[in-house]
């Protein structure tokens, strides 16, 4: 196997003749976390299972675990950790319950010592004989991760693992994907939250089936281009209405008590707001991830409009 864990050319699906997923290309390195990033509907969870063979591509090649895509669907679905979007396992069982049958369905060796370890590195012993379904939801996604690795996989695929649970449940979920990377598990995950995008080695950003733009959160914040100011002073939504009409290229939106304007074209803020600097105060800033998201999903074309 190359050092690249997934490495896809050209990956389509189309649906009633529509790509979902348009020609795209992934090469994520082992032992990296990468961030999937995207609106809803961008073809994100798409791609997430023909990676790991659910789905079978319509175009496109390439290999997931040095396996081809195509041929070898069956043995990726052995070897790679999925952990969906809902929470898939069973409420009227216990956690120890869930991970043994999870185990059980695997045909693996060692059950008693792999759930025991899986407890154990999750924080999930003291709350083994209590049942799935009395659960919060941070405790459900520590669940859903520790049956993921039962079977050691080299890589995990993580569809916005952490959405609707608190802050401290997402830190100490993370705290754990980065010791799963630290141990060389490659993981790939789909997350809205900016916050847990740059915590990974890099981000991948996709919009409506295509991907944009791929790197470190800085280089992709670089390579966007954007230009962004803050804006303080009197009548705030009246301007942000004026800039909305005359800048129709640049997003803003209210931040507290002021403004944030990007752009990719100077002249064009410059030229929509000239006349108007002296009533506010404008301090350029540099633009965060989350501009960067706003940014891409203002401006790609919807493959479903």
């Amino acid at each position: 196997m190359t050092d690249n864990v997934i490495d896809v050319r050209n990956l389509t699906k189309i649906y009633n003749g529509r790509p979902v997923v348009d020609h795209v290309a992934i090469t994520v390195p082992k032992g990296k976390i990468y961030g999937f990033l995207g609106p809803n509907g961008s073809g994100k969870t798409t791609t997430i299972r023909m990676l790991c063979g659910l789905l079978t591509p319509d175009e496109g090649e390439g290999t997931c675990l040095g396996l081809d895509l195509r041929r070898d669907a069956l043995e990726i679905r052995r070897k790679v950790g999925y952990m969906t979007q809902r929470f898939s396992y069973w409420e009227d069982l216990s956690i120890r319950e869930n991970l043994e049958f999870v185990a059980t369905m695997y045909g693996l060796d060692r059950p008693k010592e792999r759930v025991d370890k899986a407890l154990s590195d999750l924080g999930l012993t003291g709350r083994a004989d209590q049942l799935a379904g009395a659960l919060s939801g941070g405790w459900k996604q520590r669940l859903a991760l520790a049956a993921s690795i039962l079977h050691e996989p080299e890589l995990l695929l993580l569809d916005e693992p952490t959405a609707g649970v608190d802050p401290q449940a997402r830190r100490d979920f993370w705290d754990e994907i980065h010791r799963l990377a630290a141990n060389g598990i490659t993981v790939l995950v789909s997350t809205h939250y900016m916050d847990e995008a740059e915590r990974c080695h890099a981000v991948i950003f996709m919009a409506y089936g295509k991907i944009f733009v791929q790197g470190t959160a800085a280089e992709v914040v670089k390579k966007t281009g954007l230009s962004m100011w803050i804006v303080h002073g009197p009548d705030l939504m009246g301007l942000m209405k004026r800039l909305e009409k005359d800048a129709s290229n640049c997003s803003v939106a209210p931040f507290g008590d002021s403004l944030h304007v990007s752009c990719t074209d100077k002249a064009e803020i410059e030229k929509a707001t000239r006349g108007m600097r002296q009533d506010y105060q404008w301090t350029e800033a540099e633009p965060s991830l989350e501009d960067v998201f706003i940014h891409y999903t203002r401006t790609a074309k919807d493959n479903f409009a």
